[in-house]
């Protein structure tokens, strides 16, 4: 406003601030000029109202309510020229305009509004314009430095330092992933001197204490003078073709006050960082599925074992001397295929993340058509594969999760580990995994399966189309089947429970919750439905293969 009153058409009507004298810093949007009376419900805020007193009523309180509405709207100022309608401001104008802070200026000499509002709306426009060239340049500068492979942090440092403040990267839910300080500082969220190089600080102020205190606040509210927040637009949980955001970019007035320029250019630099950070999952992604294609062939014969190690080396899978063990977690059916874009990149770096932690050399890959995700790990002795197989299972269920691939209401994946070897004997084992991974999805849920305690059910599941089967598991239990169908209670999770504890009947009464005698009578109900002695071996044999062929055929 202070910048309008110092060009030639109102400076030359002699303007006199009147009121709000302290508030004409504010900025002009657009200049207006009308008589009506109701000329606040025309506005839209930040406008320099231009008129002769004509609307504002003849009565104080009529004059009153004008300027009372005019600042409720928010407009710029108020600049009234005096002449036949005024020859100086009436007190109700001039009170209600210092009680609201509303800037009230009267003009001394009549000044053609037309000349006015050209002269205010081209310093609008080079305003605009001064602010898109600016954003333009260090958006060119961005541009620049991508194309030098300077990366994430580059940007944000030339951000930082155009903006005066440290700027973020974080993801849409709001996990920082970088962090870049106006002092040239920059480096990723991993460590815990993510304030750069040597702990550098932005002027004087850790970046880090800065993104604490942001964290402290309500992000998805409306964000204040205190912040700007900038989508890298594309590629979200949404997939393709959605307006979903990849990253947020988080500007943190820290050193300064943030401006309309700083917000700009954070908007220009969030589409150079769509670019590199679709380019990088698409690496990601070709890469795991690169080093799943390598496990795949080992499994399938296609790789030797004189040629594996080799392979693997240019994969950076280097295991040392000791054995190989293979794993294999599968995914519940038609995960991978409704796995949004850049879900299995995403995948397979938190489930890396995870396996980091185990400590041993790996190998992982994802085999997205057939919903697996094999892994080769490097042992350091033989009998370290149950503590291994029990910490890395873990961590594959974590990554799972951390991925989001794991939904509700949906089964957990199956993890199986295979036997522990050199590379030939481990080639089998691997695709023996694969295998019983596809089998053990039938089986009750395990934190881990041992490839080799599945043949048996590995053997049903390859069985699961062939009609004699289901037909011999109606002959096996069909009778129970038909009475847990209409009858309380279900009988068949006794049989079960009974068969998988060999016959003991403590053991069996403890795991059912029930007393001895109840289950006696339902032991004794079974033996009689089916026809049969459920101390015959011959008779307990077909019965567990019954059940165990049941979960493939159901």
């Amino acid at each position: 406003m202070q910048r309008a009153l110092e060009l030639p058409g109102l400076r030359s009507g002699l303007p006199e601030v009147v009121a709000g004298a302290d508030r004409l810093q504010r900025t002009v949007r657009w200049v207006h000029a009308g008589e009506a009376p109701n000329m606040a419900s025309l506005l839209k805020g930040g406008e320099l109202l231009l008129t002769t007193g004509l609307g504002l009523g003849s009565r104080p309180a009529e004059q009153r309510v004008f300027v009372r509405r005019l600042a409720e709207r928010g407009i710029a100022a108020l600049v009234v020229e005096l002449g036949p309608r005024f020859t100086r401001l009436p007190v109700a104008i001039v009170e209600t305009a210092r009680a609201a802070g509303l800037p009230l200026v009267q003009l001394h000499r009549e000044v053609p509004f037309v000349t006015v509002t050209e002269e205010v709306h081209t310093e609008i426009v080079n305003g605009h314009y001064a602010l898109l060239k600016e954003a333009e340049e260090v958006h060119q500068r961005c541009t620049h430095a991508l194309l030098g492979g300077g990366g994430v942090p580059k940007v944000l440092t030339i951000l930082a330092g155009f903006c005066g403040n440290p700027v973020f990267l974080e993801t849409p839910d709001g996990r920082l992933l970088y962090a870049a300080g106006p002092d040239g500082s920059a480096a990723g969220a991993a460590g815990p001197t993510a304030t750069g190089p040597g702990g550098a600080k932005a002027s004087g102020v850790d970046p880090l204490q800065a993104w604490e205190g942001l964290r402290g606040r309500a992000r998805e509210e409306k964000p204040s003078s205190g912040a700007v927040l900038v989508d890298v637009p594309g590629g979200g949980p949404g997939g393709p073709g959605t307006h979903s955001a990849r990253a947020r970019i988080v500007l943190l007035a820290v050193s300064a006050g943030l401006l309309p320029v700083h917000r700009m250019a954070a908007e220009r630099a969030a589409g150079s960082l769509a670019v590199v950070l679709m380019q990088a999952r698409q690496e990601e992604e070709l890469a795991a599925r690169g080093r799943g294609d390598f496990l795949n062939d080992l499994a399938e014969g296609l790789v030797s074992a004189e040629d594996a190690p080799a392979q693997a080396r240019v994969l950076g899978f280097r295991p040392g001397d000791g054995p190989l063990l293979p794993v294999v977690m599968r995914l519940p059916d038609g995960t991978a295929g409704l796995a949004p874009s850049g879900a299995l990149a995403l995948l397979a770096r938190v489930v890396a993340e995870e396996l980091a932690s185990v400590g041993l050399p790996f190998l992982l890959g994802v085999r997205p058509v057939e919903g697996r995700v094999p892994v080769m790990l490097g042992l350091r002795a033989e009998g370290d594969r149950a503590d291994v197989a029990e910490r890395v299972a873990a961590a594959l269920r974590a990554g799972v999760e951390r991925s989001g691939l794991q939904r509700a209401g949906v089964r957990p994946p199956v993890v199986v580990v295979g036997v522990a070897g050199g590379w030939a004997p481990v080639s089998t084992s691997l695709r023996h995994c694969a295998e019983t991974a596809a089998a053990a999805q039938g089986l009750p849920h395990r934190p881990w399966h041992d490839a080799r305690r599945l043949d048996t059910d590995l053997l049903l599941w390859r069985l699961r189309d062939h009609p004699d089967l289901a037909a011999f598991v109606e002959r096996a239990l069909g009778p129970l089947q038909a009475h847990d169908l209409r009858a309380k209670p279900p009988l068949l999770p006794t049989l079960e429970t009974y068969l998988a504890h060999a016959g003991r009947k403590a053991e069996t009464a403890r795991e059912l919750h029930l007393n001895r005698q109840t289950l006696y009578n339902r032991l004794a109900r079974i033996a009689e439905l089916l026809g049969t002695d459920l101390d015959d071996p011959q008779t307990v044999l077909a019965l567990s293969l019954a059940l165990r062929a049941r979960r493939h055929v159901a």
